[in-house]
């Protein structure tokens, strides 16, 4: 047997990932990165795909796009889905009033009600992971919710104080050290645990999520020239060396401040398995510069996966048949991975070997003479 029929045996024989879909903004490409997404049946080999919305959503964006076939199961709840057969669990029964292209209180309320339900299922162990499609920050502030985005939500939920922003592509991670606030509060919002916090959290996931035994981090100053020494700033002395050196101590392989400027254009990069960047737009623009279209985004530094495309809900082009699925079937694919990392991890820690007493044997023969 060669290796290709090995690797599709075992993915079969292995118990299908729960993946939860959370549907996104209806208003939104979320519907249609979703159908794209699980166009491709392959997924199904690994997956159960567990959409939280309604078939009503789909069948509306299905009319504009060139999705042949889009074939699914509905359910009144995650108790009734299908392994390896694409779910979905109908949580609205009434007509759902469209506004395609457009941030608006139903759009965010219904959002908000998948988002809940799948987070509820998830806490509960009905699905085993979480990928959310792109919201309305506008739209969901709307409908009462009071979160910056997913990843504070999902910090909330989870009992955590923080979490860690990470995009990932083939070639790329990048984490943040703040990420959904405003530019004006990142100096001040910047300390020495903070960025060490980070630091840890990014380390830990690159272990435990994706498999990278002790990884090496590029960690970015803040200031232009990352302070020059304290001439253009001096959160990189007070703040960010600090936050590495106690990162160092503890085993952690973290280097910089570099300046970010040139860093994503030079080979650099390829030294290192993650970069830590100081604020949302330092790090995300040259990672979507790079990898649009293709990258994930993954919250770290939670009890749970979660995943999501690296993308927005892209008013501008809903409806119109031209959103890719490539970040979101990535995203799937992802978290299915993470998950898998766990169980793995799990399994190679079941059972450790007792430590065994030391003898002397030495020792023990002076004794004897």
């Amino acid at each position: 047997m060669d290796k290709k029929k090995e690797a599709n045996k075992e993915i079969i024989t292995k118990a299908p990932v729960r993946v939860g879909i959370s549907i996104g903004d209806v208003n939104g490409i979320g519907p249609e990165v979703i159908m794209k997404a699980l166009n491709d049946t392959r997924l199904l080999l690994s997956c159960t795909p567990i959409i939280y919305g309604s078939s009503k959503v789909f069948s509306f964006h299905k009319k504009n796009l060139d999705v042949k076939e889009f074939v699914f199961l509905n359910s009144d709840s995650v108790d009734g889905a299908k392994d390896k057969k694409i779910n979905i669990v109908n949580l609205w029964q009434d007509e759902i009033k469209f506004d395609l292209g457009r941030a608006t209180p139903e759009g965010g309320r219904l959002a908000f009600e998948s988002l809940e339900a799948a987070t509820s299922d998830l806490a509960s162990g009905k699905i085993d992971v979480l990928v959310t499609a792109p919201i309305s920050k506008d739209a969901m502030n709307q409908s009462g919710f009071k979160f910056p985005g997913h990843t504070e939500y999902l910090a909330d939920m989870s009992g955590q104080d923080d979490a860690l922003m990470l995009m990932i592509a083939p070639s790329l991670r990048v984490g943040l050290v703040t990420s959904h606030i405003p530019l004006k509060d990142v100096a001040t919002t910047l300390t020495a645990d903070k960025v060490y916090g980070k630091i840890k959290s990014f380390a830990a996931s690159l272990t435990h999520d994706f498999g990278i035994r002790r990884p090496k981090i590029a960690v970015f100053g803040v200031n232009p020239h990352a302070g020059e020494s304290g001439k253009m700033g001096t959160e990189e002395l007070e703040s960010i060396i600090p936050g590495i050196d106690k990162a160092k101590s503890e085993g952690i392989v973290a280097f910089g401040p570099f300046p970010a400027d040139g860093f994503f254009g030079s080979s650099a990069r390829q030294h290192y398995d993650g970069v830590l960047a100081m604020y949302h737009d330092q790090g995300l623009a040259a990672f979507k510069a790079l990898s649009f279209d293709e990258g994930v985004n993954f919250t770290a530094g939670l009890p749970i996966i979660r995943t999501s495309p690296d993308h927005g809900t892209a008013y501008d082009i809903v409806g119109q048949d031209k959103a890719s699925g490539t970040s979101m079937r990535n995203a799937i694919y992802m978290a299915i991975d993470a998950f898998r990392n766990h169980e793995l991890e799990k399994e190679i820690t079941a059972n450790p070997l007792e430590a065994q007493k030391r003898v002397d044997f030495r020792r023990d023969k002076r004794k004897e003479t």
